[in-house]
């Protein structure tokens, strides 16, 4: 028996356990598992340096070691992020409907556990954190299959919170992590139709195709996020400044990070050479159309190609345009569904673009890197949906249950 089918068989046996355990024993569990990371950080740090160390031997980019890397700060941020999930609601067992029918049945929808949750994805050893914590708080088992890139942080961490079950009502089976990290387990979780009830993909696009293609498990898909920032005529030149250098330069490895600026011929023909300025005082490499090149001096032609990638690092494409429908249309014809944003003190264009942007996430003045469970209120998240069933943008706790009927009777028959 292979790997995967062990320990996905493994995981399976524990749902029938996992479905019986009360908030309080959900939550006592999840409390230990934090406190394990803490009082091992200097653990979970050698094994992450392990990571490190073999990524930069391997030509790996700076900002996918930034995805890899972990910190005593960003340990401490993830526990705090499983303490947050203990203080939210559980949704399990929330009453969603209910009322009598004329035939005096009464029939009461209730949210339960989807089951066993697969979860495949790259570089990102909070994600194993995030993931098992979110899938465990809502009763689920989960079978986490993380990248090669990753792995002694992943298998360390994994080791640690799955010790920490022991000393809760919570079987560690019930957290599992596939180490093979060879493209055949992918292939293999994607077809365990019976053993895994749905399957997450997180990362790249190549990932995330390849997951959605392939898969008869069902797939909830966290797309790429090809994000956009319009600064529209109307823009406060401090304000789009400040959101456009934090949506790209915060973080520029996370997907919720901007690639393309569009930027209203006014306000850049104004205001568009500061602000390239300041995107390279942070390090940032611009791309750009003619119009940009003209205004800000020495940069790379952006070409559709660059139009339709998701960088994940300090590079930018620049697009001057001349209305808010040009905006639009080439939001509509690059972005990925995930987050979008325009800078304007001008109600009605805010409200046109929030209306006719079709996106997991909109903003109006505010950066596109608030598209996340944690600055949501989750706590934590299991990725973001950019597909439109059964659930879109970041995913929190309600995003990880199903439903059930429960139908009351004294003896009704159909007829």
């Amino acid at each position: 028996m292979s790997e995967v089918i062990a320990k996905t068989k493994a995981a399976k046996a524990t749902t029938v356990i996992l479905g019986k355990l009360t908030t309080a024993q959900k939550n006592e569990a999840l409390m230990i598992m934090a406190d394990a990371l803490m009082a091992d950080h200097d653990g979970i740090i050698a094994a992450n340096a392990e990571d490190l160390a073999r990524g930069r031997d391997n030509g790996t980019s700076p900002a996918l070691l930034d995805r890899i890397k972990l910190t005593p700060d960003r340990i401490a941020g993830i526990a705090e992020g499983i303490r947050q999930i203990v203080a939210l609601p559980d949704p399990v067992g929330e009453v969603l409907e209910s009322g009598h029918r004329p035939n005096g049945l009464f029939i009461e929808k209730r949210r339960v556990p989807i089951g066993v949750v697969g979860i495949i994805y790259e570089a990102r050893p909070n994600v194993t954190v995030d993931a098992a914590a979110l899938c465990l708080k809502t009763g689920n088992a989960v079978v986490l299959r993380g990248g090669s890139a990753a792995l002694s942080s992943n298998r360390y961490i994994v080791n640690v919170l799955r010790q920490a079950l022991t000393h809760s009502a919570m079987p560690a089976d019930a957290l599992q992590l596939i180490e093979d990290a060879s493209r055949s387990s992918v292939d293999e979780m994607l077809k365990l139709n019976g053993l895994l009830d749905v399957i997450i993909p997180r990362g790249g696009a190549s990932l995330i195709q390849n997951v959605v293609q392939n898969a008869t498990v069902p797939v909830i898909e966290t797309g790429a996020g090809i994000c956009h920032t319009f600064v529209d005529e109307t823009a406060d030149a401090g304000m789009a400044t400040a959101i456009a250098v934090n949506a790209k330069a915060q973080r520029p490895s996370v997907c919720n990070s901007m690639e393309t600026l569009l930027v209203h011929r006014a306000f850049a023909v104004r205001h568009l050479a500061s602000l390239a300025d300041a995107m390279r005082a942070a390090s940032v490499e611009l791309r750009g159309c003619g119009t940009t090149l003209e205004l800000i001096g020495e940069a790379k032609v952006a070409t559709d190609e660059d139009f339709a990638t998701e960088y994940n690092d300090y590079i930018l494409n620049v697009r001057v345009v001349d209305s808010l429908d040009e905006a639009i249309d080439h939001i509509r014809r690059f972005g990925t569904m995930h987050s979008e944003c325009i800078v304007t003190e001008n109600a009605d264009h805010a409200e046109r673009f929030m209306q006719d942007v079709d996106a997991a996430a909109v903003y109006h003045n505010a950066s596109t890197r608030f598209t996340d469970g944690f600055e949501f209120g989750y706590g934590a998240e299991i990725g973001i949906s950019t597909q439109k069933l059964h659930v879109r943008g970041p995913m929190g706790l309600p995003a990880l249950t199903s439903t059930k009927y429960r139908v009351l009777g004294n003896g009704q028959i159909r007829t």
